[in-house]
């Protein structure tokens, strides 16, 4: 996900066929993934063995980039953020437990082009609130993805999301959204998980970007850790992600990072 920044020139990049084509294939290769390395989530594993796993995977099986790495100088291939954390959290040698919840977010490059997504892991015995938070998290990404074809405004698809998430007294975080993407990891336009219906840019055809909410137990504010990566929630609460990269197609949407296990879901009106 992207920091969000102020107002600027916005210029959406329109991809061709053949870049479609591109996205579709490191979309794939990202999903694909996060189908790997779900066998290996568990207790007593710890957030820098799944980094290895999936760094090896990306590298070596895939023959792609993972993109993360050292991009602006983050130190791993994936992000994973467990619990309270509420993105961009770095693997390393914190040992998962019974639980936890844990989000896993997964950008590969593959032939110059990007696929990004990610996805929740619940750990054990989790609590009902746990897997409430995960839900609401998981629905409101899908509530967005089904909002999206030509002409749509990017704040009504926020409006949407933040709706559902404050029906069920959750928090939309603010500061992070979603974004473009193509050639480059970022590009236009900001992808907001909240907003003001009758806003915003309209999608047109051949636009790829992220959705990507991020759901707070609790408050919506966040900080950054002194790592200068990792975003939690400032009242430590816990916080929950989903995120799929999407195409704007002629009549209606394309889930470029769509899993097999989520086809119920992609069926759904």
């Amino acid at each position: 996900m992207q920091a969000l920044h102020g107002a600027k020139n916005v210029s959406v990049t329109i991809k061709t066929l053949a870049e479609i084509e591109k996205m579709r294939v490191a979309g794939r290769l990202a999903a694909d993934v996060l189908d790997m390395i779900s066998e290996y989530v568990a207790p007593g594993v710890t957030t820098g063995e799944l980094n290895e796993r999936c760094h090896r995977y990306i590298t070596q099986h895939q023959q792609a980039i993972p993109a993360p790495l050292n991009y602006q100088g983050f130190p791993k291939s994936i992000c994973t953020s467990v619990n309270h954390q509420v993105c961009h959290g770095i693997p390393g040698d914190r040992v998962l437990r019974s639980g936890d919840i844990l989000n896993i977010d997964v950008t590969i490059i593959k032939d110059g082009y990007h696929g990004d997504t990610s996805k929740m892991f619940l750990l054990g015995n989790t609590k009902p609130f746990c897997n409430r938070l995960v839900d609401v998290a998981q629905q409101a990404l899908w509530l967005g993805i089904r909002q999206v074809r030509p002409g749509l405004q990017l704040g009504d698809l926020g409006y949407c999301i933040q709706r559902y998430v404050e029906q069920h007294r959750f928090s939309v975080v603010r500061d992070y959204c979603g974004h473009g993407i193509g050639r480059c990891f970022h590009e236009d336009p900001q992808v907001l998980h909240y907003g003001k219906p009758g806003t915003g840019l309209a999608l047109q055809p051949g636009m790829t970007f992220t959705i990507e909410p991020m759901v707070n137990a609790g408050k919506s504010a966040i900080r950054v850790l002194p790592d200068q990566w990792t975003v939690v929630t400032k009242d430590r609460k816990l916080s929950a992600q989903w995120e799929h990269t999407i195409l704007c197609t002629e009549t209606g949407y394309e889930v470029l990072t769509l899993r097999a296990e989520e086809q119920a879901l992609a069926e759904q009106n």
